[in-house]
């Protein structure tokens, strides 16, 4: 008896196409997982985090622990002293967790310095944070290196004393003389931990640069 054809032979031009875009939907799919579960990248622009990142890098950001605290219906909470990308609202209340859109800056990237309920001060160049544990303050920025190429500038400019409201945190470019940076010193104000993208893990342009966090 003669065996019939099947579909992929009787139509192979219908068969790669099939295959093609069963493709193409894989490869979409797990890059959305990716970048909205894994990780993800970002081009720094400006100088706000010289010497630390200076604009033109591109880094990578991991979003795995946030993804993990949000299936856990849990905030996410990063560690003091860690580089963080996080979702630009504006100088606006915690309960906005969305991105400004439509503008260059739709996403920022700083240094993590104070948690709720921690008061900030800076006077004569010098950043303190106070909390139960350190009554009398300290300087966070001495557990991050500070050198020609990296970590935060010995300056830090302003005069401010704040506490840290509730569900949000102190942040602060590493560039802070004068107006480098917008951060919560300058304008920007203290930033939801719902805004939160995630840790930069890992610089990867420009290449002769690469480096971890």
């Amino acid at each position: 008896m003669e065996q019939k054809p099947t579909f992929a032979q009787k139509y192979p031009a219908l068969k790669d196409i099939l295959s093609f875009l069963v493709f193409a939907g894989a490869v979409v799919l797990g890059t959305f997982i990716l970048n909205s579960f894994v990780f993800r990248s970002y081009s720094v622009v400006g100088g706000s985090m010289e010497n630390t990142l200076m604009s033109g890098d591109r880094v990578i950001v991991n979003r795995v622990p946030v993804s993990m605290a949000h299936f856990a219906e849990k905030e996410y909470i990063p560690e003091r002293g860690q580089v963080i990308v996080f979702a630009n609202g504006g100088n606006t209340s915690a309960t906005n967790c969305d991105a400004l859109s439509g503008v260059a800056d739709q996403y920022i990237i700083k240094r993590v310095i104070a948690f709720p309920g921690e008061r900030v001060t800076v006077e004569n160049g010098i950043l303190t944070v106070y909390n139960d544990e350190n009554p009398d303050g300290f300087h966070p920025d001495e557990t991050t290196r500070k050198s020609d190429t990296d970590g935060p500038k010995a300056n830090t400019s302003g005069n401010i004393n704040v506490v840290v409201p509730e569900g949000e945190i102190f942040v602060s470019g590493d560039n802070r003389e004068g107006s480098n940076s917008y951060d919560s010193r300058n304008g920007l104000g203290t930033i939801p931990f719902c805004r939160v993208i995630g840790p930069a893990v890992m610089r990867i342009f420009p290449f002769t640069g690469i480096r971890f966090f």
